[in-house]
């Protein structure tokens, strides 16, 4: 069973892998995967670290749980692989990007690792999922441990962006230190939310760019 490897990460979270309800869930997790189907690969089950150090975190989008088909989830909330259809959701988050930043073409990739590079940590709540079962893992001990990556990001780093989006999200920002980071908080970018007016015209991409500039921090190319 992988876990984190990158060694900023490594540095923050390495206690906190040795506790025992992290050893249960690992245990909890490697059985899941061996009698089912589940998603992401066990080798990205934190790639969302592995992709965006804690060092270069910037910016935090935060997601309930991967996508449940085949082929879609990778390790980073939103994200999905090259040649994979790009989902509802995260094609109303272009949406919104091209009205927010005035761009004329939407993306035809929905791999986010771009957006990683440059210090966006995708980090989704629980970190693996039975295949065609949404939330089938949020049970097995997750939630504890991603509260814990929230934790420390807010205590131990200044001037993040925290993006939530949707009431899950945002009840588990309740712990985020609103004195020393920009939360925004608007709809989920899911069809039923966005529809509903809940999502469009947030405007978040171009906050959060506004943002880091203030404090002398490089904007991200959305």
């Amino acid at each position: 069973m992988p876990y984190i490897h990158e060694p900023t990460w490594q540095d923050v979270l390495a206690s906190e892998m040795q506790k025992e309800y992290f050893v249960q869930l690992m245990q909890r997790v490697e059985l899941a995967y061996s009698n089912q189907i589940c998603y992401p690969p066990q080798t990205q089950l934190f790639q969302a670290f592995e992709a965006c150090s804690f060092v270069q975190t910037q910016v935090v989008i935060l997601g309930q749980d991967p996508y449940h088909g085949p082929g879609e989830a990778h390790g980073m909330s939103f994200s999905v692989p090259d040649g994979i259809k790009i989902p509802p959701s995260l094609r109303n988050i272009y949406r919104e990007i091209a009205t927010d930043l005035d761009r004329l073409l939407l993306p035809n990739s929905g791999n986010l690792t771009h957006w990683a590079n440059q210090g966006v940590l995708l980090l989704n709540a629980t970190l693996s999922v039975e295949k065609d079962k949404p939330n089938s893992h949020a049970k097995l001990g997750w939630q504890e441990f991603t509260s814990v990556v929230i934790d420390v990001l807010s205590s131990q780093k200044e001037n993040l962006v925290f993006m939530l989006w949707g009431n899950f999200a945002q009840q588990k920002g309740n712990r985020i230190d609103r004195a020393k980071h920009l939360v925004l908080e608007c709809g989920h970018p899911s069809p039923m939310s966005a529809n509903q007016g809940k999502w469009f015209g947030n405007k978040h991409f171009s906050q959060a760019n506004i943002y880091l500039a203030a404090h002398q921090k490089p904007e991200i190319i959305w």
